[in-house]
């Protein structure tokens, strides 16, 4: 493939292809990072949260799978081989879901409703795109830069199964796949979600988008000519990307990142139009989109500053089952909560 299309476009396609599944996951799986914390904090159901879990599970195993297949090594990611900042995870997981919560959306989950028609959710892809570019490369870098340390070089990897093996006669990836097992067992033990074959398809599909990326793009880094960067699905600079490339196409080449937000827009698209669900919508209310509008920007800071997003830190870097991952995602997840708290609740005493 890299002979006929190229190392660029190669990974724009493994991208494209992931995108798709995580796409069409999003409308026929009705998987979503905020659906997920509010179906648990105020729904009385955790089925799509356990959904979440067991595609982290699925994607442990496949991850530490190829590499004790050698056809993976999870030390080659950013989030082993950089250090760890506790910090960075902490304030940009609080900053990306008290936005998600404002926007009522995260980047993916943006770009989803986008490809069903919401215009509402082009605002926030715009806006998250544009923040994140902004104290990723833009006036803000060397501000971001100074309190967030982010590009040092790690002497170890930094995940836990690696640390693990220190202390446990198993290698990495023997830990790694019986941390996948048990938190696969873990979500599979409610019986009711056990009966919905359904939640489980879908969780194995966006495993298998996550595993495709980091599986693709270490094929392209270890068959190709140029240094390329190992990586697999995250949905915030990427955005960022994607506009940039829209606008100056030519001065650029594809890449990877580009490639699956296209494709979570085009499968979106094509599960709307399937399920009937496809329609134009915007905002109403000047408030609303103002309240879009100031969590996008906060999201998209946040994800720069922790790394990654719901899916990005919460899924890819959890697959690797680097430090940063549940850190995050926990942060993700109060952050989230708050927000909710605030809109919904508006901390009124009970």
């Amino acid at each position: 493939m890299i002979e006929i299309y190229g190392e660029a476009t190669t990974l724009a396609i493994i991208g494209l292809f992931g995108g798709l599944l995580l796409g069409l996951a999003a409308r026929f799986g009705r998987f979503c990072t905020l659906g997920a914390l509010e179906d648990l904090l105020y729904g009385g159901s955790d089925k799509r949260m356990r959904m979440w879990g067991l595609s982290i599970g699925l994607s442990i195993i496949g991850v530490f799978g190829l590499a004790e297949l050698g056809l993976f090594r999870p030390e080659s990611s950013a989030y082993l081989s950089t250090q760890f900042n506790v910090i960075a995870s902490i304030i940009g997981g609080l900053m990306f879901g008290y936005g998600m919560a404002l926007c009522g959306n995260c980047g993916y989950g943006a770009l989803a409703r986008l490809g069903g028609g919401d215009l509402r959710s082009f605002v926030i892809v715009l806006v998250m795109g544009v923040s994140a570019y902004a104290v990723m490369s833009g006036p803000l870098a060397p501000l971001r830069v100074f309190l967030f340390p982010q590009d040092v070089p790690s002497e170890a990897p930094n995940g836990v199964a690696h640390i693990l093996a220190y202390v446990i006669p198993l290698s990495a990836n023997s830990i790694g796949l019986v941390i996948g097992a048990i938190l696969i067992i873990m979500m599979c033990a409610d019986t009711e979600f056990r009966k919905d074959p359904k939640a489980i398809i879908w969780s194995a599909i966006v495993a298998a988008a996550i595993i495709s990326g980091w599986l693709g793009t270490y094929w392209v880094a270890e068959t190709g000519f140029e240094a390329r960067a190992i990586e697999s699905h995250t949905f915030s600079a990427p955005v960022g990307d994607t506009l940039i490339y829209t606008m100056i196409g030519s001065a650029m080449t594809l890449s990877f990142a580009i490639g699956s937000v296209v494709g979570v827009l085009t499968g979106a698209f094509i599960g709307s139009l399937i399920k009937g669900h496809f329609r134009w919508e915007a905002c109403e209310d000047p408030r609303e989109l103002r309240r879009q509008i100031i969590g996008a920007s906060v999201m998209g800071v946040g994800a720069v500053i922790a790394m990654g997003c719901s899916v990005g830190q919460g899924i890819s870097a959890f697959s690797t089952l680097a430090y940063s991952a549940p850190v995050t995602f926990l942060a993700i997840f109060a952050g989230a909560w708050f927000g909710l708290k605030q809109l919904i609740e508006g901390f009124q005493p009970s």
